[in-house]
């Protein structure tokens, strides 16, 4: 009778097992051995071809995106933003610093870049050995970082739908003008804040009323619309106004950098052009008048700022301004008035200013301020 290759293989296992244990101990060793080395084999190549670390925000481990950052594409990332040697080499520092080895994802997306930019701030704040050294770091970082602003402000706003909860926008009835927040977006309108005169008293508008809206999106970008109120709701927060949705919004002249919406006391002095001489010996000098006026800023920019005061100042004006930014620091910027629009309040104005010059700590302090690194 024939037995299967197998069942003798069983049989002979089964007769002769104590043979095996006692006659050929160095069999399971060698076993053991085989597979050990094929075990750490497939680990080492796993290690190689993946690395060790975890990925990072950037695309990859911080080993790996050191093996993988490509030099080539910087290069080609700085040419396409028009970046100087000076601030390529700074950005390919905070790339590394960071083991960022996607860097057109990290370039093309603001959250991630500023948290990276956060993280140099913090570096150049807490390793700069002197003050002098510290500012001029800072305002390279800067310049890089509205260089990629300013080219990445894109996103048209086409329909009223897409303004946000929260947003602040400014109310225009007839010749008035009012800072208000929205409150909700619902199917065919916006809910708004009701302005409030001086006396903290809401201003009467009428349902029906036409009015105008303007905003301007974390991107700098302007854009308005023509609307009208369609109802008009007291509520235990005070009234509220629901004003028809548009998809006709218009596009305001855009702002050349970031603005962020502020609340700073001010005070700010006339300034004078003295001239003397002629032809090429003229000379121009700065005259400061002593008088003190006070005033709020709104908002700010590192191109200049909104300031909402009782005092008319003709269009044209210069003016130094002093921005109590904090309780023992005050920013000195030179601005001169563009424009001038009437608050809403008994009395007050809201002057535009241009900033003519600002010294380079304020500057850097402000561009801290507008992008929220300071905070940080």
């Amino acid at each position: 009778m024939m037995m299967s290759f197998s069942g003798i293989q069983l049989s002979l296992l089964q007769e002769n097992v104590q043979y095996f244990k006692e006659d050929d101990p160095m069999a399971g060793i060698i076993l053991l051995i085989g597979i050990g080395v094929v075990l750490v084999g497939g680990l080492l190549g796993s290690i190689i071809k993946h690395g060790l670390g975890a990925s990072s925000p950037g695309g990859s481990s911080t080993k790996a995106a050191g093996r993988q950052f490509s030099v080539f594409a910087l290069n080609r990332l700085a040419n396409s933003y028009g970046l100087d040697r000076d601030q390529k080499k700074l950005l390919e520092q905070i790339f590394r610093a960071a083991g960022v080895s996607d860097l057109q994802r990290v370039m093309e997306n603001p959250t991630l870049l500023d948290k990276y930019f956060r993280q140099a701030y913090r570096t150049i704040e807490r390793t700069s050995s002197t003050e002098e050294e510290e500012q001029r770091k800072l305002s390279l970082l800067f310049s890089l970082r509205n260089i990629i602003d300013n080219a990445q402000a894109t996103g048209n706003i086409t329909t009223t739908t897409q303004v946000a909860a929260n947003s602040t926008v400014v109310l225009i009835v007839g010749k008035e003008s009012y800072p208000v927040k929205v409150l909700s977006s619902g199917r065919d309108s916006l809910s708004v804040e009701c302005p409030v005169n001086a006396l903290g008293n809401p201003v009467k508008i009428t349902t029906g009323a036409k009015v105008t809206l303007s905003f301007f999106t974390k991107s700098s970008k302007g854009f308005s619309f023509d609307t009208r109120v369609v109802e008009k709701t007291d509520t235990s927060r005070g009234t509220v106004l629901q004003v028809a949705h548009s998809h006709k919004v218009k596009n305001m002249a855009q702002r050349k950098s970031r603005r962020k919406q502020a609340s700073m006391s001010c005070n700010f002095y006339l300034v004078f052009i003295e001239e003397s001489g002629r032809g090429r010996k003229k000379k121009q000098k700065l005259i400061l008048d002593k008088r003190k006026f006070s005033g709020a800023i709104l908002d700010i920019s590192i191109g200049g700022c909104a300031i909402k005061t009782s005092t008319f100042i003709a269009v044209g004006s210069r003016l130094k301004i002093e921005i109590a930014y904090s309780s023992e620091q005050r920013l000195a910027v030179l601005g001169q008035v563009l424009r001038i629009n009437r608050s809403g309040a008994m009395g007050s104005i809201i002057m535009h200013i241009k900033f003519l010059k600002v010294p380079r700590r304020a500057w850097n302090t402000i561009n801290a301020m507008v992008f929220e690194y300071e905070s940080a």
